[in-house]
């Protein structure tokens, strides 16, 4: 069983789970490695199963009755705990806000154009925040805007959710769009689908170039009968 350490950040300290001799109660609800139930016991004997697989003793419930402890490596935990939050941190950071404006009487071209622009932004992982313009009487028809919207919504839905729906905002209808993928995937899958491209490339060239073989091997064997 592992010796409990205080962990530190900058100096403070962080509110970690009582784990092993940390946990006072006379019982616990013991949970074991994979998650199986195991039942109420008592805490000495939960600590001696801990000791014999060499792993935690770790309190996740501590308001339960009786408080329920999972036997775990807390180690591991904490690591993995960090790597993920890390990454979510990471892909906050590189997430963006893209911005595209529309006209209520935008045509059909238009709107094409813009919604391809959309959905490439939300593959690259970025949010969109569209936004309507409403001109003169246009404002009194918030019905009008609200249809738009409703239709970009439908035309994303594959690679978006609504995250803020559709509000009014002075002249404007504003909502946001959440790309359904991490940053981090869409750009693997930008990755992959160059490489793909790249290789598809060559293969076209590899084609061209033993076509052209073919052909002046063909003439040379012309020229040699002639």
């Amino acid at each position: 069983m592992r010796v409990a350490r205080r962990s530190k950040l900058r100096g403070a300290i962080i509110n970690e789970p009582r784990i092993n001799d940390r946990i006072n109660v006379a019982e616990v609800r013991l949970v074991g490695p994979a998650g199986e139930q195991v039942g109420v016991v008592r805490v000495e004997d939960a600590l001696r199963l801990a000791q014999e697989a060499n792993l935690d003793l770790v309190e996740v419930a501590a308001n339960a009755n009786p408080p329920v402890a999972k036997l775990m490596d807390y180690g591991k935990f904490k690591y993995e705990a960090a790597q993920k939050a890390r990454e979510s941190r990471r892909n906050q950071a590189n997430t963006q806000l893209k911005e595209m404006r529309l006209g209520l009487k935008i045509d059909q071209h238009d709107y094409e154009t813009k919604l391809k622009r959309i959905i490439k932004f939300l593959n690259g992982g970025d949010k969109v925040k569209i936004q309507l313009r409403f001109r003169g009487r246009e404002q009194s028809r918030p019905e009008v805007g609200m249809k738009l919207m409703e239709r970009l919504a439908a035309d994303t839905a594959e690679d978006a959710a609504v995250e803020s729906a559709p509000r009014v905002d002075g002249r404007s209808m504003v909502m946001v769009l959440a790309p359904t993928r991490r940053k981090s995937e869409a750009k693997s899958d930008q990755r992959r689908r160059r490489e793909a491209e790249r290789e598809n490339r060559r293969a076209e060239e590899a084609r061209r170039a033993q076509k052209n073989a073919e052909r002046v091997a063909s003439k040379a064997e012309q020229s040699v009968e002639d």
